[in-house]
């Protein structure tokens, strides 16, 4: 068998990563799957992250081929090391994501492969001169970002290169529209819909106090980025400005009838996993956990 081949991203690689990438989409979000345009249109920049994205000085993307195909490929940043940027970012290197084909039958030198490309992103960034060096899996696809548990390959590759897990942990949850609350608020209170920060904006108001609100972003499945979406939204923010029971019950119920309405079927929702108070008032509103992800990767090799 030929050895695998690390070199730049071409044009002509499209087809196959966004391939891998969809694969790994796949692991992490039942039913998702983003287009070759999401995948290059990511890789020149990232829109939806307007705060970060700008801090960027360089990117680059690069490939592992073996026998004509795409085995395995990560998109690295480069921030700028001016004041202008956040501290934590400032002249910081990141593998921004990495994919690899996991090893199998089809591919038994996967992990060879995988350090292989590993080594020459750590190389990269050591020609940057960067300051730090961190790494992500956040695909240009909803709710995939961190180490999600269903890549083990990717999270091995990662440690044998030197990264370790230094931030916090996170529940990715889900339910279907349909197993959520159908009820309404009493009399007392109203739940108004306006534009939010992060959506949609449902506030629950006792006469003019706010008790609290929900927002739901629907745009998750625009067309021109994915290939295929199966009706998907997010909670982009939960806010409870005072205990009332059954508030977070009313807020849902009432956006889950907006969902209904913009033919949306599924909800993700997120929480830390040291919020088990939060995350067990979701499950008891129809919501499942889906899997968990570790936030903030930093290379730290050890001897």
């Amino acid at each position: 068998m030929s050895a695998p081949q690390v070199r730049p991203f071409h044009r002509d690689d499209r087809d196959q990563l966004t391939e891998l990438v969809n694969a790994h989409v796949a692991a992490v979000v039942p039913g998702l799957s983003v287009s070759v345009n999401t995948v290059l249109s990511a890789m020149a920049r990232q829109p939806d992250e307007f705060i970060t994205d700008a801090w960027v000085a360089e990117r680059t993307t690069l490939v592992a081929e073996q026998r004509g195909h795409l085995v395995a490929g990560a998109h690295l940043l480069r921030y700028r090391a001016d004041t202008g940027v956040r501290e934590q970012y400032r002249n910081a290197g990141c593998v921004e994501w990495f994919v690899c084909r996991p090893p199998g039958s089809l591919w038994p030198d996967a992990d060879q492969t995988a350090d292989l490309l590993t080594a020459a992103c750590l190389a990269r960034l050591a020609r940057w001169h960067v300051r730090v060096r961190y790494a992500d899996g956040a695909l240009p696809a909803p709710a995939v970002y961190g180490l999600p548990r269903p890549w083990p390959h990717i999270r091995a590759a990662c440690e044998r290169a030197g990264f370790r897990h230094t931030g916090d942990t996170e529940v990715l949850l889900i339910a279907e529209v349909t197993d959520l609350p159908s009820v309404t608020p009493p009399a007392a209170v109203r739940v108004d819909r306006s534009v939010g920060e992060c959506g949609t904006r449902f506030t629950a108001r006792s006469d003019a106090d706010e008790l609290g609100f929900v927002e739901i972003d629907t745009t998750l499945d625009r067309p021109e980025r994915h290939a295929r979406g199966g009706g998907l939204a997010d909670i982009g923010n939960l806010h409870l400005a005072r205990p009332v029971a059954g508030l977070e019950t009313w807020l849902l119920a009432r956006a889950a009838h907006w969902l209904r309405l913009s033919g949306v079927r599924i909800l993700l929702a997120y929480e830390s996993a040291g919020d088990a108070a939060a995350i067990g008032r979701l499950t008891s509103a129809g919501f499942h956990e889906l899997t968990r992800t570790d936030r903030g990767w930093e290379h730290r090799p050890t001897g």
